[in-house]
């Protein structure tokens, strides 16, 4: 996983843009990691009050708007913190991307101290995130949040 945050870094130091990054990121993190099926980023509209789905990797999704409080997205944006989903049929508001999709990790992203976005990831494997997996991807949430 070390590899993986310097790849990360590399990326958000290179001279492209900062959606071109965010989709690098996300693609990096797909091929890397063998049971991330869907990878992307949340960003939050605060006037609104919806996370708007930016650059992602995996196949696409109608929840291109997802409200403050709804499903695990929502809920990591009302509660900032990182969430941690094994069975995702488990959860009452769940918002399914795929049928596919048996767990989920979301990751909120904070830039000087205030709740931005998130990284999103979906799994089609039962119950594969662990500690691992939530310590990197919130390490590359502070390398990422210069992006936003």
């Amino acid at each position: 996983m070390e590899t993986i945050r310097i790849k990360v870094e590399n990326i958000v130091s290179q001279k492209t843009s900062d959606t071109e990054k965010l989709h690098s990121i996300c693609k990096l993190l797909k091929y890397e990691v063998e049971h991330y099926d869907w990878v992307g980023f949340y960003i939050l509209d605060k006037e609104a009050n919806v996370l708007y789905l930016g650059p992602y990797s995996g196949k696409a999704t109608d929840h291109t708007l997802i409200p403050v409080g709804k499903g695990v997205c929502g809920q990591v944006a009302q509660n900032k913190e990182t969430m941690i989903v094994q069975d995702v049929s488990k959860i009452q508001n769940y918002i399914a991307c795929s049928m596919e999709v048996q767990s989920e990790i979301v990751v909120p992203v904070f830039k000087n101290g205030e709740f931005i976005a998130e990284i999103d990831i979906d799994s089609h494997a039962y119950a594969p995130f662990g500690e691992k997996d939530k310590k990197l991807l919130e390490e590359i949430a502070q390398q990422i949040s210069c992006l936003f």
